[in-house]
């Protein structure tokens, strides 16, 4: 074993030079411009940290997969690690941050300031030059889901059992693109029912997206948002296709079965397995324009029958499974069946966005203040989607497998948490990495795209 002797020099060093590419991509928005155009109630002077070094030092943290207020602490004495790359006046403490993101969360103006941090993150997307994949011919993916964060053991405000049966925050998240940026957030309470106030969210969605593109969208959706009013207003929204899962409610399995064999496509899978697949077109009362009006939607259906099991054995009573979809699109059925299966790509984004960057256990005690947080994840996770996309752009990665998109995780550990050396001289600063950083072409190739 070789034994070292340590030593400590007076060289500026840093362990995540990534937060450079953070204060590029700051500089594509007029984040520092809109923010600090609040006031806080009741303030007699102007605060001498600025709202927007507030959210950009949280932002920050959150890039580094760091939620808690305290971990701001060791970035408080040195300059060119955190202030300098993120372009802040000044690094805040621990409380002042804490006591900063709650009078913003609770002053009148608290909802416009979440609309900005999800306008200037769309206005990032696009100032960058960001690309979206469509799934299927020219459709854009919008999938929008509710995902369960887990607060157990916590008194935190609003937090109550969820559906996966852990208590914690039930928020509904919406994504673009086989890339997933994050189009919208919004936090729930744990109980609240997946289809309470999604109207509303559904309708921010779409208008945020369309900042961004005129493409044809595919909103996807789960049964729990089986909704005539959420049919009513993908009906009515120009440009929009969607898939949803129905809710088959008071529906007999056996009902289906019949109904499949006698109007579906059958396919033996394997012995004692069949599948049924196919159409009917159900009448639904939808509002549209305000009035009510009864409209033929097309119903999917997949019906599987199983008499033998895989092992081989064989079934006293037939095991049936029943799946039904709204469609508006015309294709084949196996076509958008398949199409609603990959929404469940958005789990895969899910858990990026609350274990990657350590989100789940939100810091806060008060639901407005946690809101608003989770705002501030969407911006920095966009950020992290984009760095992480542009990279996958070059043929000089480090890495062997290719693929179409890099996980947060990945993002954060080669990029953001890259070592270098900060240099000052002749009144310039410079990064200076390592003679065998393989990750160095890829983060000035990043870096140059941001700031060009």
């Amino acid at each position: 074993m070789t034994y070292f002797e340590l030593s400590q020099s007076q060289e500026n060093l840093t362990s995540h030079s990534g937060l450079a590419l953070f204060g590029a991509a700051f500089e594509q928005t007029r984040l520092d411009q809109r923010v600090n155009q609040f006031k806080l109630p009741k303030a007699k002077r102007e605060p001498d940290i600025s709202h927007s070094d507030i959210l950009k030092s949280y932002i920050g943290l959150l890039g580094l997969a760091q939620s808690d207020y305290e971990s701001i602490e060791p970035f408080r004495g040195d300059e060119l690690v955190f202030k300098l790359p993120l372009g802040l006046e000044a690094v805040p403490s621990s409380a002042t941050l804490r006591q900063r993101l709650n009078q913003l969360a609770t002053m009148a103006e608290a909802p416009t300031l979440l609309t900005v941090i999800k306008e200037e993150s769309l206005a990032l997307l696009k100032q960058a030059g960001a690309t979206f994949s469509p799934t299927l011919r020219e459709l854009l993916p919008l999938d929008i889901d509710v995902s369960p964060f887990d607060n157990s053991k916590s008194h935190k405000e609003d937090v109550s059992r969820t559906y996966k049966g852990f208590d914690g925050y039930a928020p509904i998240l919406a994504y673009l693109g086989l890339e997933g940026y994050m189009m919208n957030v919004e936090l729930r309470p744990g109980k609240q029912h997946c289809q309470k106030g999604t109207p509303a969210f559904l309708r921010e969605t779409l208008a945020l997206t369309r900042q961004l593109t005129s493409a044809r969208l595919l909103v996807r959706l789960d049964s729990g948002n089986d909704d005539a009013e959420n049919l009513s207003i993908l009906t009515e929204a120009e440009g929009v296709d969607y898939i949803i899962k129905r809710n088959r409610r008071q529906e007999s399995q056996e009902m289906w079965l019949e109904r499949a064999k006698k109007l579906g496509q059958a396919a033996e899978v394997r012995p004692g397995k069949m599948v049924y697949r196919g159409e009917i077109w159900l009448t639904k009362q939808l509002t549209l324009q305000g009035q009510p009006v009864e409209r033929k939607i097309r119903c999917l259906f997949e019906v599987t029958e199983r008499t033998i099991t895989a092992a081989g054995q064989r079934l006293l009573l037939p095991e049936v499974e029943v799946d039904t979809y709204w469609a508006s699109l015309l294709d084949p059925v196996e076509v958008i069946i398949d199409q609603y299966h990959q929404h469940g790509t958005s789990e895969q984004y899910h858990s990026e966005f609350k274990s990657d960057m350590d989100l789940e256990r939100l810091p806060s005690g008060k639901f407005k203040t946690n809101q608003l947080i989770l705002h501030c994840g969407l911006l920095a996770y966009n950020q992290l989607r984009l760095i992480g996309q542009v990279a996958n752009d070059g043929d000089d990665l480090p890495l062997r497998k290719p693929a179409s998109r890099r996980r947060i995780k990945t993002v954060i550990q080669n990029l953001i948490y890259l070592a270098a050396r900060i240099v000052r001289h002749a009144r310039r600063y410079k990064l200076s990495f390592g003679a065998c950083s393989p990750w160095f072409p890829a983060f000035e190739r990043v870096y140059h795209h941001l700031t060009g």
